[in-house]
């Protein structure tokens, strides 16, 4: 079988499946939110924590939730890292210990569901920390996501009330009934394919086949690995991410992460259209998030087989910088896959990638990350842009735009354009600072139109939480983390603000009927205007950078 067949049938394969649980998984998570019902469980953790289930929240609680809780985390990672050469289970390396500006930017970077790393994982967080504080926050910031996109569902559902649920209640949910058992079963599978999990140091010692001596870090890896895929957090527990055999053995179990980490965001349109009492409306967001997601992945298949660039080439397509086991199809896939979501995992170096496909990766990044995007935040970013739509669509026609029964007034459309612009001002902003400073690009490992694609991209992932890297870049610098983090908290947070304020706005109207001047958004015509408000947002938005970037490169 030729490496083309061999990425089609895989790619096919996974499609496949993705269509199998769309239902099933998005029907479920549709009880979870809607239900009223509390497990003991739930019910001894929202009085531990002091919450009354039974109480909703307006838009501005809620978000002052969301903030609150999240805050407490940043501060808990930051000295739980800080301290951990003083715990159980902690590496003793000497000169890997964390510094406060490291300390920061990875606080920021997990609790963000960003998981950018300036760090090797194996030699500089202790197991501890590993498990109880990055695991931890690869569980609930993703629970967090799911929440933020129920509560804007909620608010295309409502009508005339201030209401959109209860923070905690939506975030225990998130946890308990979706993300952990998931994450159990697969662990297992994982386990069963060859994945690490055990309790091991730098103890273990192998010979190898020339005599020498070479450690092997163990540690509990399985566990930690399905929930950095399926909660599209992406942080590895070895600084060669997915690449490594230990996080990622096999042909398929480099199948199996790829589909975790699609899995609920691909479902969750299902979620909405249950939610707002129209699947047809969940198809309408699920084909566009599918249009885009086989478009951008073609692309990128295309681009790394056909070698085109100024990466050294080998056998026909890019092998540079690509795992073996995996080769070049199944590579670009899983970078398609992991930067289309918000994910940041890796199996390959995007560094390494021609130029074109090293464009791919940071183009789906700049799409917004919807197609399908994060746990939750690929839906609420989803929504934001079929919002927009629909008000050019109005302008096209001369009516008050409408969507779900909502007008699109003033208003809404003010807070959805407020999300849009949020990430590209963080992102061309601080590559610009960046590129202005010498010392800044001195962390450059290329020059030129490669060297400014590094920045780009660190800026571009940081700011839409993704957390993967063109590995080039020097990032674990104080200015690095610094700019970085700032990036990752405001790209994270200000837009989930401005999405509830938009769901409390919603929520508040009445019901609209639709009239012969609704503009139908169940309908192939609805999903080739998203698609086509999506592309032409991001090229206005980010064509000039990627000029002088990849696409320089390209043509050079």
């Amino acid at each position: 079988m030729s490496t083309t067949t061999a990425g089609i049938a895989f790619l096919a394969s996974l499609i496949l499946a993705l269509v199998l649980v769309h239902v099933p998984l998005g029907d479920y998570m549709y009880r979870v939110y809607s239900g009223t019902k509390h497990s003991r469980v739930e019910r001894v953790v929202y009085k531990s924590i002091g919450v009354s289930p039974g109480v909703e929240q307006t838009w501005g609680v809620y978000a002052r939730s969301v903030l609150a809780f999240s805050a407490v985390g940043i501060l808990f990672l930051f000295f739980f890292q800080l301290l951990q050469g003083k715990l159980p289970l902690h590496l003793n390396d000497p000169g890997t210990e964390m510094t406060p500006a490291l300390a920061w930017n990875t606080a920021i970077s997990f609790v963000t569901n960003t998981n950018w790393q300036n760090y090797s994982g194996e030699s500089t967080q202790g197991h501890l920390v590993q498990m109880a504080g990055l695991a931890v926050q690869n569980f609930v910031s993703a629970a967090v996501g799911m929440a933020v996109a129920v509560a804007l569902v909620r608010g295309f559902a409502r009508t005339r009330t201030g209401d959109l649920g209860n923070f905690w209640v939506d975030l225990v949910r998130g946890v308990i009934r979706i993300l952990l058992p998931i994450a159990f079963v697969f662990a297992i599978v994982l386990v069963a394919g060859g994945v690490v999990q055990n309790f091991h140091l730098h103890d273990q010692v192998a010979s190898t086949l020339t005599g020498s001596e070479q450690t092997l870090t163990g540690g509990p890896v399985a566990s930690q690995e399905v929930i950095k895929e399926l909660g599209t957090n992406g942080g590895g527990f070895y600084n060669a991410n997915s690449s490594h055999p230990f996080e990622n053995p096999t042909v398929w179990t480099n199948w199996i992460e790829i589909f975790l980490l699609l899995v609920i965001s691909f479902s969750l349109p299902r979620t909405f259209g249950r939610m707002v009492g129209s699947t047809k409306q969940g198809y309408a967001i699920a084909a566009v998030m599918g249009t885009i997601a086989i478009v951008s992945l073609s692309l990128s298949n295309l681009f790394q087989l056909a070698h085109h660039g100024t990466v050294p080439t080998a056998i026909g397509a890019s092998m540079e910088g690509v795992e073996t086991r995996f080769g070049v199809a199944d590579s670009a896939t899983f970078s398609g896959a992991t930067t289309l979501t918000s994910t940041g995992a890796v199996n390959s170096f995007h560094d390494s990638y021609t130029s074109l496909g090293g464009m791919m990766t940071m183009v789906n990044m700049q799409l917004g990350e919807v197609a399908p995007g994060g746990t939750g935040s690929g839906l609420y970013g989803m929504l934001i842009l079929a919002v927009i739509t629909v008000f050019v669509a109005g302008l096209m026609v001369g009516r008050t735009p409408e969507y779900l029964g909502k007008k699109i007034t003033p208003r809404e459309i003010k807070l959805a354009a407020c999300y849009f612009l949020i990430s590209p001002l963080i992102v061309l902003i601080g590559t610009a600072v960046a590129m202005a400073m010498p010392g800044q690009r001195a962390s450059m490992l290329n020059t030129g139109p490669h060297g400014l694609s590094e920045v780009l991209y660190a800026f571009t992932s940081a700011a839409n939480n993704n957390g993967s890297a063109f590995a080039g870049l020097t990032g674990n610098t104080e200015w690095f983390n610094t700019a970085l983090g700032l990036a990752m908290v405001f790209g994270r947070f200000l837009p989930i603000i401005f999405v509830l304020a938009l769901a409390g706005s919603l929520a508040r109207q009445g019901a609209t009927p639709a009239s012969i001047g609704t503009l139908p958004t169940h309908r192939p015509q609805f999903v080739g205007m998203v698609v086509g408000v999506t592309v032409i947002l991001v090229a206005l938005t980010f064509l000039p950078a990627l000029a002088l970037g990849p696409l320089a490169e390209g043509i050079h």
